[in-house]
């Protein structure tokens, strides 16, 4: 199961739950046994520059290769900058976690 977090100044208008879906269909479209991608976003107050970073974060497998991640990088920064309308600075980041992460859901 992917995660994604959106940090961003406050002073962008940002669709958070947009670009986060927006982020999952292009995961899907690129690995469709990826699973939901579970997001969150942070807009903060206090800021130097006008920024957005978003970092997104998978599971190492196999096929998840060089190929695989830039391809995945480069329509994600695509499907992310359609959305945003206002100038600013843009980091995107793609990471894998290491054989010893779980994830799961629990139950209660």
């Amino acid at each position: 199961m992917p995660h994604a977090e959106l940090k961003y100044s406050s002073d962008l208008e940002v669709d958070a739950p947009s670009i986060l879906a927006a982020m999952e269909a292009v995961i899907l479209e690129h690995d469709a046994g990826a699973g939901a991608c579970k997001g969150r976003a942070y807009p903060t107050d206090q800021f130097h520059h006008t920024h957005i970073a978003i970092s997104v974060a998978l599971l190492s497998k196999p096929h998840r290769d060089e190929s695989f991640s830039r391809a995945l990088l480069a329509d994600l920064e695509s499907r992310i900058k359609a959305q945003l309308r206002q100038p600013c600075e843009f980091s995107l980041g793609l990471s894998y976690s290491t054989p010893f992460y779980l994830t799961h859901f629990h139950p209660g």
